[in-house]
């Protein structure tokens, strides 16, 4: 069995067990915005998955400017240091999923066996699934513990399983 390095480790579960990233995007005039974005794992093509609206701003957003940013965080602690809270900022590519694309079925799959009561959504016309393409990232895991990660590590981060 393969060693899996502490920092690495340690970015799987903060992946695998938050379910809620800040997604960031640029509207129409080159803006920032951010909003909540609730995220599934697909672990063979290896992206994040979002489910989105044709509604939402984001959606747009990552329509006209597909390069986006995401924020995945431990849920802060009362009387701990908000300092030192395990983060991860990851940069990435938006592919919208059209029914027939080869990704499609398994970012679906994901999706719905992290949220299976967004299924009746998933009927809905407006909703589409999105895969973010992870590129790079920053990784927090705690203070004074922090790193660059490249693709490569992102993707071995997103396969092993906590």
């Amino acid at each position: 069995m393969a060693h899996t390095p502490r920092l690495t480790l340690e970015l799987a579960i903060l992946l695998h067990t938050q379910r809620v990233a800040a997604l960031g995007t640029l509207d129409a005039q080159g803006l920032p915005f951010v909003s909540m974005v609730p995220y599934a794992i697909a672990l063979e093509p290896g992206v994040l998955v979002l489910h989105v609206s044709g509604l939402a701003a984001h959606t747009g957003n990552m329509a006209r400017a597909p390069d986006v940013s995401t924020l995945v965080m431990r849920a802060e602690v009362a009387g701990e240091p908000v300092h030192a809270l395990q983060r991860v900022t990851i940069s990435a590519r938006a592919e919208t999923l059209a029914p027939e694309h080869a990704l499609y079925a398994a970012c679906r799959a994901a999706y719905l066996h992290r949220f299976p009561e967004a299924e009746p959504m998933t009927q809905l016309p407006d909703f589409r699934f999105v895969a973010l393409h992870l590129q790079q990232a920053r990784q927090v895991a705690g203070f004074g513990a922090a790193r660059s990660v490249d693709a490569e590590t992102l993707q071995e981060a997103l396969r092993t399983l906590p």
